[in-house]
């Protein structure tokens, strides 16, 4: 590929992050206006959450449409498919039905699905390999930062009055901007001959046979999914009620500690992929970001006066960085022409997982949130249960394979 449309690939890149942060400010803001939408869609907290969570359905599943189209149609129409997908169903929040809430909320997991295989697509066409996992560290940064401004500023404009309605609206108006800027400026690669010829002459889910054949995407799917889980489910998503009920924090103070996760994943992802890339190793730096994340979680439920909530969810959110090294490591262990279903394959494994998890923790620890005897006890309690999937994932990290570019050299050699 010419160095001049590597460049093009980096403009579109970054337009691709106005996707990716757009999709973590509309799948993180629900959680900080649960009363708001609760009488907005006249429903119970229970039956809202289970509304807000079925985003990881068509999120998960429709992952693999994004690898597939990925990879035979290219960036272009995938892109602006997904992000016109994703305004539309902000756009139905502004309906007051639940029909329309749970069809949005489907809308928004469907076209989200395409957001971050989509930039993944486009850094690995405009960046070269040894900077590849600091190129996708730092989409995660983007997004990540869209997940703490859904939090961060998002839940202090609704506690000042501002009207749910007023956001959903112009999220959903910037978002279908978003798409055709994105059309516009994607090269267009059928022209260009950009698509892979392998892929071309394979079916439309041939390339997933390659993908799930190799145990290694299995095995980074389930790590992914068990390193997301707390971060998309629990602080995304039931931490300020926890934070509020449990602990007896206030609104303000419970949305900051539980934002501080999205925050520290601005941080972490970005600095544990260039330390991944600097050393030439992936196992290394994701089961240690796996353990951070264990000793602040450790810290937070049983020397919660060693450092205040909000530092320890902010080193939780570092360390869970470490869940994007599976994106490298999946792309490394496969061909080149499955780029596109390999990202889509493992973004199908991480929030189908999380998926699974979402309505075992609900029923084991939401449905009891504000009833139990001890508060202090049930918040215990429900981080062990996230610190349990936290040491699963070291375990199969250990049977992962390292795909890092010295493991490579070493190989060659």
């Amino acid at each position: 590929m010419s160095g001049s449309l590597k460049k093009f690939y980096v403009i579109a890149w970054v337009f691709g992050l106005v996707f990716y942060f757009l999709d973590y400010i509309i799948r993180s803001s629900p959680g900080v206006m649960l009363p708001q939408l609760s009488d907005h869609f006249d429903t119970s907290n229970i039956d809202l959450i289970w509304m807000i969570g079925t985003y990881y359905y068509t999120y998960s599943t429709c992952s693999l449409i994004a690898g597939v189209a990925l990879d035979k149609f290219g960036g272009k129409k995938s892109l602006f498919a997904g992000t016109f997908i994703l305004g539309i169903g902000a756009l139905l929040f502004l309906i007051s039905s639940q029909f329309a809430g749970v069809s949005g909320r489907l809308l928004q997991g469907a076209g989200c699905a395409f957001a971050f295989p989509g930039c993944v697509y486009l850094a690995s066409k405009g960046f070269s390999s040894e900077s590849l996992a600091t190129a996708i560290g730092f989409t995660q940064c983007i997004g990540m930062l869209g997940g703490a401004s859904g939090q961060f500023l998002v839940g202090p404009w609704v506690e000042s009055g501002m009207e749910i309605s007023t956001f959903w609206l112009w999220t959903g108006i910037f978002t279908v901007a978003t798409a055709f800027a994105l059309y516009f400026v994607t090269p267009r690669e059928n022209s260009d001959k950009e698509i892979d010829n392998h892929s071309k002459k394979l079916g439309y889910f041939e390339t997933y046979k390659i993908v799930f054949k190799n145990p290694q995407s299995w095995l980074c799917g389930l790590i992914s999914g068990l390193l997301f889980a707390p971060t998309t489910i629990f602080a995304m998503t039931w931490a300020v009620a926890f934070f509020q009920k449990d602990k007896q924090f206030a609104f303000h103070d419970a949305a900051i500690t539980s934002g501080m996760v999205a925050f520290g994943w601005v941080f972490g992802c970005p600095l544990l992929g260039f330390i991944t890339d600097k050393i030439g190793r992936r196992k290394p730096v994701l089961i240690g970001g796996a353990v951070l994340m264990i000793l602040s979680l450790l810290q937070l439920i049983f020397l919660p006066e060693l450092f205040p909530a909000k530092i320890s969810m902010f080193i939780l959110g570092i360390g869970s960085g470490a869940a994007m090294i599976p994106y490298s490591v999946i792309k490394e262990a496969n061909p080149d022409y499955v780029k596109g279903s390999s990202t889509g394959a493992i973004n199908f494994i991480t929030f189908g997982v999380t998926t699974l998890l979402s309505p075992v923790f609900s029923s084991f620890f939401g449905k009891s949130l504000g009833r139990a005897a001890s508060g202090e006890l049930h918040f215990q309690n429900s981080v062990l249960f996230w610190i349990g999937g936290i040491a699963l994932a070291v375990l199969i990290s250990l049977m992962l394979k390292e795909t890092g570019t010295k493991s490579l050299k070493i190989s060659e050699s």
